[in-house]
């Protein structure tokens, strides 16, 4: 998988960087924290520039927020309900704590969308509430714009120091990366076995 991504950098350059950022957030296959530690490699074997790698991977990022932004603003927020009713257990996530993140989103959207840039799984996700309560595109593009770039440029600058400081690490980082993607997998499935809906945990809780 990592050689694929390293071929994919090495034959298109900053659009391949681009490409794999922008599918990473629409289907999440691959954390960017893997794609954006490889380019960071890249940039330190003068494959790439450190700017363009940074403005590559977070235009990407952003088109790809961008695509669940309208669907959260295409779906709505009265529409919402039924998805999670139905495919709640799917996304760990029922309605009483979409309503939560949704009154923390009306009081502090710019902060949300920029925070959560920094965070696997949630930095995808945020663009749904941003759609759906109709945060404005320039404010939402802006937002997520600012926090991808920093979180961008911390992975490219790990990347780079860790192929400069420890020469062979290269020959190890596939695993790293399998042993990554392995352990979002994990996480995701254990919170799928284990998640409760709200209300039957309170009831529980209170029994």
């Amino acid at each position: 998988m990592t050689d694929t991504l390293i071929d994919l950098v090495e034959a298109w350059g900053y659009l391949g960087i681009a490409l794999a950022m922008f599918l990473e957030n629409v289907f999440p296959p691959i954390p960017s924290e893997v794609i954006m530690g490889l380019t960071g490699m890249a940039v330190a074997d003068d494959k790439l520039t450190f700017a363009g790698a940074v403005a590559a991977g977070t235009v990407g990022a952003v088109l790809g927020n961008w695509v669940w932004y309208w669907i959260g603003r295409t779906v709505g927020y009265a529409r919402f309900k039924p998805l999670i009713d139905r495919y709640g257990r799917w996304l760990t996530l029922d309605w009483q704590e979409v309503e939560k993140i949704v009154g923390i989103f009306k009081r502090h959207d710019k902060a949300v969308v920029f925070w959560a840039r920094f965070l696997p799984q949630v930095r995808t996700m945020i663009s749904l509430p941003a759609g759906m309560l109709l945060m404005s595109q320039l404010r939402f593009l802006f937002w997520t714009l600012l926090g991808t770039g920093v979180w961008n440029s911390v992975l490219i600058g790990a990347g780079y120091v860790l192929r400069n400081e420890f020469a062979q690490f290269n020959d190890y980082y596939g695993w790293v990366a399998v042993v990554m993607i392995g352990g979002v997998v994990a996480l995701y499935l254990y919170r799928v076995i284990t998640w409760r809906p709200a209300a039957v945990s309170e009831a529980k809780d209170q029994a």
